[in-house]
């Protein structure tokens, strides 16, 4: 059962240089790449505006007036089709084992529904161990090879779910 207490809400463009510093503390905290993954990607500096088209939406998690964690969707890149990516889902320690992930993932593709999309795929790391469980959990499934191109090619394990 997810606490009462966190907000789940579009992001805004207040919350640019919050969610980023989540986005690269969660990253450093994993040990990921800082090439080839989401670290360096120019987005992170600007989410409010990389989010703010009509078939993408990135979600923020706020707690006692502070961003704790973030997830979003949008067309996977470099496909052609109604295929959309789950993408940026990074949450801080104390986010971690309340059932958040899951509220999350629900969100995310129930938007990705109401834009059309018939199918969501992700990218994660091998080392992810939580985020990959969360994932199969939530019907996500392996697959062989990547689907589009998303640049991250440090990321190795992607996995797609049909909506």
């Amino acid at each position: 059962m997810t606490p009462n207490n966190y907000i789940f809400r579009e992001i805004q463009q207040k919350d640019n240089q919050e969610i980023a510093q989540v986005i690269r503390d969660v990253l450093i905290e994993m040990g990921v790449p800082k090439v080839g993954t989401a670290y360096e990607d120019k987005a992170l500096d600007e989410m409010f505006e990389t989010y703010d088209k009509p078939t993408s939406t990135y979600y923020v998690i706020e707690h006692e007036g502070k961003i704790i964690g973030g997830a979003g969707v949008a067309q996977l890149d470099n496909y052609e089709g109604s295929v959309c990516e789950f993408q940026k889902m990074y949450f801080l320690p104390e986010a971690r084992g309340l059932g958040l992930g899951s509220k999350m993932i629900h969100i995310c593709l129930e938007k990705a529904k109401e834009f059309g999309f018939k199918q969501c795929y992700l990218e994660t790391m091998p080392y992810m161990d939580a985020a990959r469980a969360l994932y199969k959990k939530n019907g996500f499934n392996s697959l062989d090879k990547p689907v589009g191109n998303t640049g991250h090619y440090s990321c190795n394990v992607w996995m797609i779910k049909d909506l």
